[in-house]
């Protein structure tokens, strides 16, 4: 774009969002902050401020100042150190309060670990009866939704409510709608009115970004008996607990106004550190009617280890403390308030309310060249007051979704840094996408949980896409990732509705001067992993089993934990080398962290034991090794590891459940390890196209390393040669030799690609994948070669020896011997 069309975009932006953007009347525009404060964000886009904001550089340096200059010790001492932690730890108390504008009168500040700390310390010590009531809105963070389980135990009832703007009752500008009451004991008893109850909400939903109108509070705990008349506790004395984790950091709290009893917050959400500290700030007259339990250091004022006596301390935070507090971060807060108060809380929600609402705004109005709406907002409908977050789902042109880890794949390879899912708010998730619980139960039968790549279920959306503002975004943050929603999922005129280029319409070496000759397309490389996620060694000709190639993928390395050990979480892996030596049995393995060679007889029994394990849906019987052999792995790794050998004996594909979405695409076969099928197979004039397109676009490739893109990059197990690029996309069969395959379609990429090892240095960038993204996109899947099937295993387990060579012919598409042709959706174009 030119500089004179930018500098256009941004008057426009400004001429209609600028009055409160920028901090015009502060100490340093938003410009001078990020130059100063923020260098660490040159070239990338953070968009995820409601999930952690970023920590200012001048704050981290004050910070350091201050532990470099003093010397703090253990507040529950005497000595001059502890004297002057106490000193910081009681300024800060009373920051915290300022914020809020509570009064020390009235109430206190409990430091804790955290937001979900402070929420579970009120749930522990709320004084609930079978007569108490725990009453939620929808819209609530997981945190606040555990607070359930303790009232539920104690005999208590819980119920969801969903909150409206009430615009024909001027006596009440909110109407409240109850979900069915639950209770995990039952009681008869009418409620008294002498019992407690607890109502909670935030003052801004961590999902949509909508702000609850905080005149509940006074509500609530006023007039309960109008305004909960429906339900059977409108006449209990009620309290109220905020979740102000989300919104305090860009909308001030105050408390002199909205007399809440109980408010929560972690100061990472405010100003990015510390991490691991949070507060409760509780009313007093609520403080004295919490009960706890457990007693520790700093609570007690003296106990006995021998007989059955405490007496606890009674001042209020002494009493809700446990243990020694972080007093180290507390001491750092005052810099991250300094931060804000110089920019004041009223010009950051104007700031952050500008970029927002351009975003909304701009996101709104985008359309696909058939006139169909590209973006479903989420919670900015009816003019109700909005946070600077904004959450969505993208279409596509034919009324399809794109899913949310598309758009998040995406973005990341843009430089760009947002949040996908649920946010933990599976009240907000629900409401929004308009999910029953049949819809929910569902997808939990299927195998989806929270974080996983599952976005798109029986034909809705999981999830979202969640971009959320700070102090110090820009206007260039709001438009980049504009301008990369055109780009990557707006289909218009000059924009092809599909990004997946087969050979139909690409006939064509791109970059490269001239077509190869005609010379047969041939097996150029045969490459074998004896270990999952290690590297491979290439071979002449290699024998097929009853899994695929012989021994390929038969060993893993999991962690003492469990977890299965991948490139995609230990990088380090591809540094690790294995190979097979068939004469003598033997499996070797190198690394660069070892000084020599790990040799294993592969024929040995010498198994340490025998376990079960699940990967991708599927049961394996595996044996694992001595300590020397995983004390070698240990070493390679960086990590406590074991190395495992699945059982060829009990080589069952043995599903853990039925419809399962984390199921490999090969269900018919017989596998070790491969996440999905027995073979892929790479077309090197494919791997050639892409490598000129990368060459094109060398920024993106990491600092070091080479421009060259080889097909070991994308860990094939067949490299092909002599077929126009791409041609791989459209064959549904072929024959290598008398070997028949089946093509299961193409193999959809991920970030492993980008990684690149340049003597023993893992290097990482967004190549080759932001290149593939580019232009080889199909319905949520970046597709770079197939994956294959054998079809001549019957033949394997009759005892017949076959073997791949170097050199072979392929023939795609043969049907010889009667063996049909099987129908796949590799050749067929799909949306974007």
């Amino acid at each position: 774009m030119a500089a004179s069309e930018g500098d256009q975009e941004k008057q426009e932006f400004l001429k209609e969002f600028g009055d409160g953007y920028g901090y015009p009347n502060g100490p340093k525009s938003v410009d001078q902050i990020r130059a100063s404060e923020f260098n660490r964000l040159d070239g990338l886009v953070y968009l995820d401020h409601a999930g952690a904001t970023l920590y200012s550089e001048l704050q981290m340096e004050a910070v350091f100042r201050q532990l470099t200059t003093n010397v703090y010790g253990n507040p529950h001492s005497q000595s001059d150190s502890s004297i002057a932690t106490a000193d910081i730890v009681r300024e800060a108390r009373q920051q915290v309060l300022e914020f809020f504008n509570a009064s020390p009168k009235s109430y206190r500040c409990i430091f804790t670990s955290g937001a979900t700390a402070a929420l579970k310390l009120v749930g522990e010590a709320f004084p609930w009866s079978d007569q108490s009531c725990f009453m939620y809105t929808m819209e609530n963070h997981n945190s606040v939704l555990g607070i359930r389980e303790y009232a539920l135990e104690k005999g208590a009832a819980a119920c969801a409510v969903d909150i409206e703007d009430n615009v024909h009752d001027g006596r009440c500008p909110v109407k409240i709608s109850q979900h069915p009451l639950k209770r995990r004991f039952f009681t008869d008893d009418e409620p008294a009115g002498a019992a407690y109850s607890l109502f909670a909400m935030p003052s801004e939903c961590n999902f949509s970004g909508v702000r609850f109108n905080l005149d509940l509070v006074s509500i609530i705990k006023e007039d309960s008996e109008r305004v909960l008349e429906d339900s059977h506790f409108h006449r209990g004395k009620w309290m109220v607990l905020i979740d102000a984790a989300k919104g305090c950091a860009t909308r001030k709290l105050d408390l002199s106004k909205c007399p809440a009893d109980f408010v929560v917050l972690s100061f990472y959400k405010l100003f990015g550190y510390p991490t691991g500290l949070g507060a409760l700030i509780v009313h007093e007259t609520a403080a004295k009617l919490l009960r706890k339990t457990y007693f520790s250091g700093g609570t007690v004022a003296a106990s006995m280890a021998d007989v059955d006596f405490v007496k606890r301390r009674e001042g209020i935070e002494e009493s809700l403390e446990n243990g020694t507090l972080s007093f180290l971060s507390i001491s750092s807060i005052q810099h991250g308030f300094k931060v804000l108060n110089s920019l004041t809380m009223e010009a950051i929600s104007r700031h952050t309310a500008s970029l927002a609402a351009y975003l909304r705004k701009t996101l709104s109005n985008l359309r696909h060249r058939n006139e169909d709406y590209v973006c479903i907002l989420y919670g900015g409908q009816n003019a109700v007051d909005m946070g600077p977050t904004v959450s969505f789902n993208l279409k596509r042109p034919d009324g399809s979704w794109y899913g949310y880890r598309e758009v998040e794949k995406l973005a990341s390879l843009s430089g760009i840094q947002l949040r996908t899912g649920c946010f933990c708010n599976p009240g907000a998730c629900a409401k929004y996408l308009s999910l029953s619980h049949q819809d929910l139960l569902s997808n939990v039968e299927v195998g989806h949980v929270c974080w996983d790549d599952n976005d798109v279920l029986h034909g809705k959306p999981t999830g979202a896409v969640r971009v959320s503002f700070g102090y110090m975004s820009t206007y260039e943050d709001a438009k980049k990732f504009i301008d990369f929603i055109k780009k990557s999922f707006v289909c218009t005129r000059n924009h092809p509705m599909s990004l997946y280029k087969s050979t139909e319409q690409s006939n064509f070496y791109w970059g490269l001067k001239e077509m190869p000759q005609n010379v047969g397309i041939h097996v150029k490389s045969i490459i074998i992993y004896p270990i999952k996620s290690c590297t491979g060694f290439s071979v002449e000709s290699w024998p097929l089993s009853s899994t695929g190639l012989l021994h390929d993928r038969e060993w893993l390395l999991k962690s003492l934990a469990g977890e299965i050990l991948t490139l995609k979480k230990v990088p380090e892996l591809c540094s690790i080398s294995a190979s097979i030596d068939l004469n003598q049995a033997l499996l070797i393995v190198e690394s660069p962290r070892c000084k020599e060679k790990l040799v294993i007889n592969i024929k040995s029994d010498l198994y340490h034991h025998t376990e079960e394990i699940v990967l991708h849906a599927q049961r394996y019987v595996v044996h694992s090794y001595d300590e020397d052999v995983n004390t070698w792995f240990s070493n390679a790794t960086g990590r406590p590891c074991i190395l495992l050998r699945n059982s060829i004996s009990n080589n069952h594909v043995c599903f853990e459940r039925e419809n399962s979405v984390d199921m490999c695409r090969d269900v018919k076969s017989r596998l070790h390890f491969a996440n999905e099928a027995q073979f892929l197979l790479i077309l090197e004039e494919s791997v050639s196209d892409l490598s000129s397109r990368v060459k094109s676009n060398a920024k993106n490739v990491a600092q070091g390393a080479s421009l060259n893109i080889s097909s070991n990059r994308f860990r094939p197990n067949l490299v092909v040669a002599g077929a126009e690029p791409y041609a791989e996309d459209t064959w549904k069969n072929l024959r290598i030799g008398g070997i028949f395959f089946t093509s299961l379609g193409g193999c959809n990429r991920c970030q492993v690609i980008n990684l690149i090892n340049e003597g023993g240095r893992i290097l990482k960038s967004n190549e080759p994948l932001g290149t593939l993204a580019s232009y080889r996109r199909a319905k949520g899947n970046i597709l770079f070669g197939i994956l294959l099937r054998c079809e001549s295993v019957d033949e394997i387990e009759l005892g017949k020896d076959l073997w791949l060579r170097v050199g072979e012919e392929v023939h795609p598409d043969e049907n010889l011997n009667g063996r049909q042709s099987p129908q796949t959706p590799t050749s067929e174009l799909q949306m974007m």
